[in-house]
């Protein structure tokens, strides 16, 4: 039986500045909207011409020209449940994860009761459930 493949994450950015050609057709409107420069990606498949990417619940077929590997991994991905380190303390899941090149460090957004938190935190603010 083969073994499933690792998960690869990287970075896709992208404007629209670039032009439409780095995205397949079908996915232009809802990645434009996405805003994905800064957000760190699952890259799940690829065939010659595409890869597949996945943000959250979305995936996205775009060139891989624009796709940058990251060799280290986040601590939390999408749907990981976790707490705030200290006051004011919230809990959710992560809806966001952005990568910082300058620092060379994750950053996360949270989701909680239904609803995303507009603060952006750091690893060191969260902890795993």
């Amino acid at each position: 039986m083969p073994r499933p493949k690792p998960v690869v994450f990287g970075l896709y950015s992208w404007t629209p500045d670039y032009g439409y050609r780095y995205i397949h057709p079908a996915n232009r409107r809802s990645f434009e909207w996405l805003e994905p420069v800064g957000k760190v990606f699952e890259k799940i498949d690829e065939t010659d011409d595409w890869i597949s990417l996945r943000y959250d619940e979305q995936q996205f077929l775009v060139s891989p020209e624009l796709f940058k590997e990251l060799y280290q991994k986040p601590a939390f991905s999408f749907g990981d449940q976790v707490r705030t380190a200290a006051p004011p303390l919230h809990q959710g899941l992560i809806s966001d994860v952005y990568f910082h090149e300058a620092t060379d460090t994750f950053r996360f957004q949270l989701v909680e009761k239904k609803r995303k938190l507009k603060q952006v935190f750091e690893l060191d603010e969260l902890v795993g459930e």
